[in-house]
């Protein structure tokens, strides 16, 4: 078997190409993500209807409820949807077809603090900054290191 003189040039050229490609599909970096997230946090605090906590948390009452509101310990049942900013569906109950029932206690601190401002029945857009979230170790595949998260939720009952 006779190797073509061209094949070391072919296989070098191979070699250059997949590592552009990875440098161009690599998913931003930790330090990317904090800069896109103060960006648009900054901007988004600028729109009527966002409200802004001392914490960073920003949300937006799409339907204000009547009932009562949940403390830090309470367990929940909500209805909720998580995206990336870029508007990447990573999370949804209402694609799973029925609702989340959780303790605050074991959730992001963006959703314990976020939840006690609403009273059931309410659905508000939340704005969470990546240390509210899940910070610089990200979740799984779907959220990157220092993400910000958008999620809505909608407060179904207290238990």
């Amino acid at each position: 078997m006779r190797i073509s003189p061209y094949l070391p040039i072919a296989l070098i050229l191979l070699l250059f190409a997949g590592l552009a490609l990875l440098t161009v599909t690599k998913s931003p970096s930790g330090e990317a993500n904090r800069i896109a997230g103060k960006t648009f946090l900054a901007n988004n605090a600028k729109q009527e209807g966002i409200n802004t906590t001392s914490s960073g948390l920003q949300y937006q009452i799409l339907t204000e409820g009547a009932g009562e509101r949940p403390v830090a310990t309470d367990k929940i049942t909500v209805h909720y949807q998580g995206s990336t900013l870029d508007g990447d569906i990573f999370d949804s109950s209402y694609n799973r077809g029925h609702p989340l029932t959780i303790s605050l206690a074991n959730v992001i601190p963006g959703w314990t603090e976020g939840l006690q401002l609403m009273r059931t029945g309410a659905k508000y857009r939340l704005f969470i900054p990546s240390e509210l979230a899940y910070g610089s170790q990200g979740a799984g595949t779907d959220i990157e290191p220092d993400a910000t998260l958008i999620f809505d939720v909608e407060l179904i009952r207290i238990h």
